[in-house]
């Protein structure tokens, strides 16, 4: 019977799929909007790449009264307007 050694040390994979796999994201800029907050004490931005939502004018003026701006008959909002929106209408009943 002969006894076979396997070589387990790790080889060097250097093929260009896992090169273009390991490569860094360079994300060090900071992402500026486009579409302000329609809230008028709020400077954050409602993009919806950065989390910002768009609610109906009724249900901004549960929370806000009328101070918010409406844009194309919605009002949009960031991503933490819309937190306190959320927690606002939690307990409505008669949201739907």
């Amino acid at each position: 019977m002969s006894v076979v050694a396997w070589d387990s040390s790790p080889k060097p994979v250097s093929t260009e799929k896992t090169l273009v796999k390991m490569k860094k994201k360079s994300s060090s800029k900071v992402k500026e909007g486009t579409e302000p907050c329609s809230i008028n004490d709020c400077d954050n931005w409602a993009d919806k790449s950065m989390g910002g939502r768009s609610l109906s004018i009724e249900n901004a003026e549960d929370v806000w009264g009328s101070n918010f701006t409406i844009r194309k008959g919605r009002v949009r909002v960031c991503k933490s307007c819309y937190k306190k929106w959320k927690k606002h209408s939690k307990d409505d009943s008669n949201h739907y």
